[in-house]
């Protein structure tokens, strides 16, 4: 149960990536609950005027602190620049919150609500549990995101996300600082990066329901772009997780089920792909026995 002392003790802090948030993020930063003490808003090198904007929000509201980054980063290196500010301003709670309105800043409460009380580390919105929100999603962004969460869970290990590319996510500083903050992917793929990178510490991660929000802009993310580029960087992730979790931090009985496993159902397919060339090179059928000498492996494998 969080009590009204551990609330108003805890220093929350809020980084907003900007870029080309001229219109929106005035809105946004007004919105926020004055449980916040600082709100990080960090320009990413915007060609409009939203640097000068964000300095008008600074003159003016006392908890706004301007960062200003002399280049463009993405999404992630502009989210990691805040994250530094606030863990170098000595806050306990960080919440990342996009700064074109389709995050309500009054959700916030509710998402650090778990990381206050101590139940978890970490703390990330989820708009799959009201089927209203389900039923707004525009179908495309519907069915990418089914892709792109199966890929999180299965590089992450995190099997009980089920809206992992959602970025409305609040983080310990303490888990925080353990992070690699310079290795994680600063573009698109920073959400599902972050999640990895915490898996590794062992990072107790709980979803929140909320509701979302969507504008009528489109988005910046090229679904092509994303169904190109990030199952390669997730298969990497997966194979770091291997690595760390059965090698190298701990070899046991599940290590060499693992190997046997992977020898077996490459063994199988390589077999199995030799005979069926050779048959359909000779016109003839391959034996029952040469079937099952190839599937045979891949199902031990498995």
């Amino acid at each position: 149960m969080i009590t009204e002392s551990i609330v108003s003790s805890a220093r929350v802090a809020v980084v907003i990536p900007c870029y080309k948030a001229g219109k929106s993020l005035p809105f946004v930063v007004g919105a926020i609950p004055e449980m916040v003490e600082r709100i990080y808003c960090v320009n990413d090198c915007s060609p409009d005027d939203t640097g000068q904007v964000i300095d008008l929000l600074a003159k003016f509201n006392p908890r706004v602190v301007a960062v200003h980054r002399p280049q463009n980063g993405g999404v992630g290196g502009a989210t990691i620049t805040g994250f530094r500010a606030a863990l170098a301003d000595g806050m306990d709670v960080i919440v990342k919150l996009d700064s074109d309105g389709q995050m309500n800043p009054a959700f916030i409460p509710t998402l650090v609500a778990p990381i206050l009380s101590g139940e978890a580390d970490f703390a990330k919105g989820n708009r799959f549990f009201d089927l209203d929100s389900v039923r707004a999603m525009p179908p495309v962004r519907l069915i990418g995101n089914a892709g792109l969460s199966f890929l999180t869970k299965l590089s992450t290990g995190y099997w009980q996300m089920f809206d992992p590319t959602n970025g409305y996510i609040a983080i310990h500083a303490n888990v925080l600082g353990m992070l690699p903050l310079d290795k994680i992917h600063q573009r698109y793929f920073f959400e599902s990066d972050l999640l990895f990178r915490l898996a590794t510490l062992g990072a107790n991660m709980v979803e929140m329901p909320m509701q979302a929000v969507y504008a009528d802009e489109k988005s910046s993310l090229s679904e092509l772009h994303a169904a190109l580029t990030f199952p390669p960087l997730h298969l990497r992730n997966l194979l770091k997780r291997v690595g760390y979790n059965y090698f190298l931090r701990g070899f046991s009985a599940a290590s060499l089920h693992l190997v046997g496993g992977v020898v077996l159902t490459l063994f199988g397919l390589a077999f199995g792909v030799n005979a069926w060339v050779r048959s359909a090179a000779a016109g003839e059928p391959a034996t029952a026995g040469t079937v099952m000498l190839s599937a045979l492996p891949i199902l031990v494998g498995f």
